[in-house]
């Protein structure tokens, strides 16, 4: 490494390496066995009709389905079903609780630095079951970047931003809008539980800014002959209007890069990304634009030269 390059990046002391590294393996596997639990939410009864136990599955939208009348397969699959639900929820419970462990420890040990508002907007996606239509882009994405190399941009100016982009995956929205129903909110609701002082602003309805001046942007890809436009993430009057971006869709098709963040104060949360090599093209691109604010060209500049430096220090199978 260069002199010019130890002033831009840092490699995090060996200790919070290690820290991340355990700590991400505990992460890991609670997404894992959430992805299990998931499996089994709801439940197994017998309920007794016209003098016949029947095995009834429940769902935890009240629902019930009938799996037929007691019979040897039947209690079987009961057994089974609530052996299972049992070790999936133990498992799920003592890995979460390790999970604070490591959470106090990466803050003893300064593993992250990504602020506390980003973390619990990506847990908020993740445990609604959103996480997989949106992509963050933008300054944003240097915290996921840092996290995966273990190391720290020293240029403060890359680093410095009060919005996060969420690029949303249009080509998804029927079952993005089936899983907003389910959930029977508004994407604006959604925030307002991570911080309900969000709300719209009145000269752009694709941002939410809060009572700090923390700023959620919803964009799109610039619409194709199949997309409907204009259009709002969900049919609730009070929702975000999705804006069109230049050149979105390129980071939509593009590779993507996926890692768990950090917060200052050792929260986790898994950060789905676009690939730094993208992220290095996509910024040359935009500083090149001729209408693009000056004090933004050179931010972009500064960002792509750092990413595209630690492509070659620390993932050159990248390039």
């Amino acid at each position: 490494m260069n002199n010019t390059r130890k002033k831009q990046i840092k490699e995090i002391d060996g200790s919070a390496q290690r820290q991340y590294i355990d700590a991400k393996s505990v992460f890991t596997a609670l997404e894992e066995a959430k992805k299990y639990a998931a499996e089994v939410r709801g439940g197994m009864l017998w309920k007794t009709q016209n003098g016949t136990d029947y095995l009834i599955r429940t769902t935890t939208r009240r629902g019930q389905k009938s799996l037929g009348p007691r019979s040897e397969q039947n209690e079987n699959i009961y057994r089974e079903f609530t052996a299972r639900k049992q070790r999936v929820e133990k498992r799920v419970s003592e890995l979460r609780g390790e999970l604070e462990r490591h959470r106090k420890m990466n803050k003893i040990f300064q593993v992250g630095r990504a602020p506390e508002i980003l973390v619990a907007i990506l847990n908020k996606l993740a445990t609604s079951g959103l996480a997989e239509y949106f992509t963050v882009i933008g300054t944003h994405s240097l915290y996921a970047y840092e996290a995966a190399a273990g190391i720290r941009f020293e240029e403060n100016e890359a680093m410095e931003t009060r919005d996060v982009d969420l690029l949303w995956d249009i080509r998804k929205r029927l079952s993005f809008i089936a899983q907003m129903e389910g959930l029977d909110i508004s994407f604006l609701g959604l925030l307002r539980e991570v911080d309900p002082s969000f709300d719209l602003r009145n000269d752009q309805r694709y941002t939410a800014v809060n009572n700090h001046g923390f700023e959620v942007d919803v964009i799109r890809r610039e619409a194709k002959e199949s997309d409907p436009h204009p259009l709002r993430l969900t049919d609730h009057e009070d929702e975000f209007c999705v804006v069109q971006a230049k050149r979105a869709g390129v980071l939509l098709d593009g590779e993507k890069f996926s890692t768990m963040i950090v917060s200052s104060t050792g929260r986790m949360a898994r950060m789905n990304t676009i690939s730094p090599v993208v992220f290095v093209k996509f910024k040359r691109w935009m500083a090149g634009q001729g209408d693009r604010e000056i004090l933004k060209r050179q931010r972009d500049i500064i960002q792509a030269d750092l990413v595209e430096e630690m492509v070659a220090e620390f993932f050159p199978n990248l390039q």
